[in-house]
């Protein structure tokens, strides 16, 4: 008889979603590219709702698959529970609830950072490993979670300093790969465009989420006012997924006098919402402090920034890109103040040319691969020392 063959067990490494959608098109491509061009490693992705799957999934089609596997995470009572109406389950406890079987995992990829909680709930074997979702300038994603992570991944030099130089990520452990997200956004062909009854320049108004230095609590209503009631700008408001994410009645209530305006496009979390659609299409920024206008200044263009906590803003690297045109701590005579940004342009060209440079490190090798590559090197550099 001839004995049976014995089955030779890859290593595993599992990109783990557990937050909202628009962090999948961070991590997603670099899955694809470490299943396409590492066949040693075994690739899957888990996540804690199926509208997460399904998007993964969907994406994984229109870039002509991969050889991916996919699973929901258990239990199915707790991905029912909601905590203050958010999309998502709550995260501590679906960590909690997986801990054992994620750690049986020879690496854990995460866009985020609440997954750093794994160490606390003895996971020690397996690699975590952080891409980041962004590459913004608030100061609230250096922290000390980040020291919980074997590789953290930055866009560019920028990132990369601050984490160093923070005492948040050893030299070692930061690998600088560009910017995944704009490999798969490349890749796909993109979300419909919003139908605006006449050719206008569009903004687009995207406020961030964070309590006190997000413009929608102080200014939200009003900017959406002033641009229904002048007829100079088409806008698209798309504002960071979060704002509305577990919205009260009050704040969907607020948005019924505009959601049927021939010049106002309303999207507060679909796929053009978040794979760059809007960015791409709109002509000026007008915002906060969110990531995304830099995905914004892949084409340098106007941009527009409010102030509603009044910060003092001139040196605080925090806000790095409100150098990238002016900065209003009002909304009186927004309408004309877009104008005069969208005319000044000019001014800040070169601000704006040399804070994408410093942000993204873009190199002919598509970043995707570039992250594939450094979390390969580790995970396999582990399996020979371990055998």
């Amino acid at each position: 008889m001839t004995p049976a063959k014995t089955a030779i067990s890859r290593p595993k490494v599992c990109f783990l979603y557990i937050a909202q959608t628009h962090q999948i098109l961070h991590s997603l491509p670099i899955a694809v590219a470490l299943a396409k061009g590492w066949p040693g490693l075994e690739v899957e992705i888990a996540a804690t709702t199926q509208d997460h799957l399904d998007y993964a999934r969907q994406l994984l089609d229109a870039l002509g698959g991969a050889p991916i596997a996919s699973r929901l995470l258990p239990p199915a009572w707790l991905r029912r529970v909601r905590l203050k109406e958010d999309s998502t389950p709550p995260k501590a406890l679906m960590l909690a609830a997986n801990a054992l079987a994620l750690g049986r995992m020879d690496a854990i990829v995460t866009p985020e950072r609440t997954t750093a909680l794994l160490r606390k709930l003895g996971v020690r074997k397996s690699l975590l490993v952080y891409t980041q979702h962004g590459a913004g300038d608030r100061g609230g994603v250096f922290e000390p979670r980040l020291r919980q992570f074997d590789l953290v991944m930055a866009a560019g030099p920028k990132q990369r300093a601050r984490m160093v130089d923070g005492g948040w990520v050893k030299p070692e452990n930061c690998a600088m790969v560009g910017y995944p997200k704009f490999d798969i956004i490349d890749a796909l062909p993109g979300s419909p465009l919003p139908s605006f009854p006449d050719a206008k320049p569009i903004v687009i108004y995207n406020p961030h989420f964070h309590a006190t230095l997000g413009s929608w609590p102080r200014f939200g209503v009003s900017v959406l006012e002033q641009f229904a009631a002048n007829d100079r700008f088409n806008l698209i408001f798309a504002p960071h997924i979060r704002l509305f994410d577990g919205a009260t009645p009050a704040m969907l209530e607020s948005l019924a006098p505009f959601r049927d305006h021939p010049r106002i496009h309303i999207d507060l979390g679909g796929p053009a919402a978040i794979d760059m659609t809007y960015t791409r299409a709109a002509d000026i920024y007008l915002g906060d402090v969110s990531s995304q206008v830099y995905e914004f200044l892949r084409t340098p263009k106007p941009c527009l920034f409010l102030n509603p906590s009044n910060a003092d803003w001139q040196d605080d690297e925090s806000f790095h890109h409100w150098r990238y045109g002016p900065v209003l701590a009002s909304t009186d005579r927004l309408i004309d103040a877009v104008e005069a940004a969208r005319m000044g342009h000019g001014d800040y060209l070169q601000a704006q040319k040399t804070g994408f440079a410093q942000s993204f490190d873009l190199t002919d090798t598509p970043s995707s691969q570039r992250a594939a590559q450094a979390i390969a090197e580790r995970v396999l550099a582990r399996v020979r020392q371990a055998g």
